[in-house]
C-alpha cells in the first residue's frame, strides 16, 4: 500500500484533534463545575433580593488546596482560613453533587428568621444558608474530590469577603 503525502497530513490532522479533545474535556468539566456553583448560589441570592456572585480564581485555588487535604479523610474540618467557608461530605452511594452541597445549605433556609436575625433553637446551621446569601460576599470558590478509596466526597465553597460577621446576611 502506498502512503501519499495528502493522507499521511490528514491521519497526523486526525491525531492531533483526537488529541487536543481530549485536553480539552477536564477544562470543560472544570468550568461545568464552576457555572453550576456560581447558578446555584445565584438562584438562592436572587429569591432573596441580594446581588450575584462570581467566580474568584484565587479564592478557588484556596478550595482546591484545602479539599485535597481533606482527601485522604473526608473529614468535616474547617479549614480555619481567610475566607467564609461551608463544607459537605457525602458517603456511600450518595454522589455529591454541587447541586447537593449548595441544596443542603439553601435547604436551613427554613430555619432562619431574617426579623429576629436568628436560627431555631437548636439549628446552628442555617449559617450555611446566611452565607450563601451573605449581601457583601461577592466572589465564591469551590472544589470537589472523591476521597481515597472512594470512601465519600468532599465539598468546599468560600466566600469573599466572609459572611456571617455581624448584622443580617440581607
Amino acid at each position: 500500500m502506498e502512503w501519499s503525502s495528502s493522507k499521511v497530513a490528514c491521519l497526523a490532522l486526525a491525531f492531533t484533534m483526537a488529541a487536543a479533545a481530549m485536553v480539552v474535556q477536564p477544562c470543560a468539566a472544570q468550568n461545568s463545575l464552576k457555572d453550576e456553583f456560581v447558578s446555584l448560589h445565584n438562584t438562592a441570592r436572587d429569591e432573596v433580593g441580594v446581588e450575584s456572585v462570581s467566580w474568584d480564581s484565587e479564592v478557588a485555588s484556596y478550595a482546591e488546596s484545602y479539599a485535597e487535604k481533606r482527601k485522604s479523610d473526608c473529614a468535616l474540618q474547617h479549614s480555619g482560613g481567610p475566607y467564609g467557608e461551608n463544607i459537605y461530605a457525602a458517603w456511600g452511594s450518595s454522589a455529591g453533587t454541587a447541586s447537593d452541597a449548595v441544596g443542603s445549605w439553601v435547604a436551613e433556609k427554613k430555619y432562619y428568621h431574617y426579623d429576629t436575625n436568628t436560627c431555631d433553637a437548636g439549628q446552628w446551621g442555617c449559617l450555611h444558608y446566611t452565607q450563601v446569601v451573605w449581601r457583601a460576599s461577592t466572589t465564591i470558590g469551590c472544589a470537589r474530590v472523591v476521597c481515597n478509596n472512594n470512601q465519600g466526597v468532599f465539598i468546599i465553597c468560600n466566600y469573599n469577603p466572609p459572611g456571617n460577621t455581624g448584622g443580617r446576611p440581607y
